[in-house]
């Protein structure tokens, strides 16, 4: 119960909202392959690709290099710290060796596997956390 209070009480919801939607999108391999590379949106005016989701946890939301910053804005508990810079111990050296280089660099990298598994224990902590 006090983790699912502590969701309510975030500072920034639709953030928290955000974020859980491009952690959900780092963990479906199936949805970056249909998605980022083959560009088969869900619906007309769609539009999503690896950088916008790498913008909304870098840049846009903050919870990424440094989940800890967000604990109580975005983020709602120390479990959901844990498990994002978990994400980022992975995303990171993907990111500082590939750079601006396509999507598809992204998804055939090494590491890329173990980016998806962060961010599936990622989604599920927030999702148990409730408020999504």
């Amino acid at each position: 119960m006090e983790e699912l209070e502590s969701a309510v009480s975030v500072r920034y919801p639709e953030m928290r909202t955000q974020v859980f939607s491009a952690v959900s999108a780092l963990a479906d391999r199936e949805y970056q392959q249909r998605v980022w590379i083959d560009q088969i949106y869900p619906h007309e005016n769609y539009y999503d690709d690896l950088d916008l989701n790498i913008h909304i946890l870098y840049d846009d939301a903050l919870v990424l290099p440094d989940p800890t910053a967000t604990l109580g804005q975005v983020l709602a508990n120390r479990t959901e710290v844990d498990t994002l810079r978990l994400l980022a111990e992975r995303l990171d050296p993907i990111i500082d060796e590939l750079g601006d280089s396509p999507d598809s660099g992204y998804l055939s990298h090494p590491g890329w596997p173990s980016v998806v598994d962060a961010a599936k224990s990622a989604r599920e902590v927030m999702r148990s956390t409730g408020d999504l």
